[in-house]
């Protein structure tokens, strides 16, 4: 049995990106992930979708940036979109850049302001999960946010 991603409308940065190594990459514009850290329960990680790029790994909600779309409100309305994190309930702490040249990823982080429970709003998602940050690690990583891990968790 093959898994095919679901419709969904295409929006301005939907599509691939390959690099001279044939490596491809989600968004014509780049992309980026929300790091929600709530102090007390930990990061809230996204179980991907075995359909997605690097399906079945672990890492933040987060996707495509739409044309002329700043990271925090790409980071920001793709986190509410996949796992119904509420904005209001956000504060920015930094920015962390992947730049490949051809593509960029920016790593939005925040800071929780008040407890929500997330839920799987769309079928990019197997589970979500607020995880200590030292268990993370313990978790099946996308590849790139597994290398960018500890460089994000002595920033937080």
């Amino acid at each position: 049995m093959t898994h095919k991603p679901p419709y969904r409308p295409r929006t301005s940065g939907d599509g691939w990106v390959e690099g001279a190594d044939g490596a491809r990459f989600w968004g014509l514009y780049g992309a980026a992930g929300l790091l929600a850290h709530d102090p007390q329960r930990g990061v809230l990680l996204q179980h991907r979708a075995i359909w997605s790029h690097f399906g079945g790994t672990w890492g933040l909600p987060g996707g495509a940036r739409h044309e002329g779309e700043s990271a925090y409100d790409a980071a920001t309305r793709e986190a509410a979109e996949e796992a119904a994190v509420p904005g209001d309930a956000l504060v920015p702490l930094f920015e962390e850049i992947l730049d490949l040249g051809f593509w960029s990823y920016t790593t939005v982080a925040v800071t929780v302001t008040r407890a929500f429970d997330p839920r799987i709003a769309d079928p990019e998602s197997l589970d979500l999960r607020w995880v200590r940050l030292d268990a993370v690690e313990s978790l099946p990583l996308h590849p790139l946010f597994a290398e960018a891990w500890p460089a994000l968790m002595r920033r937080l």
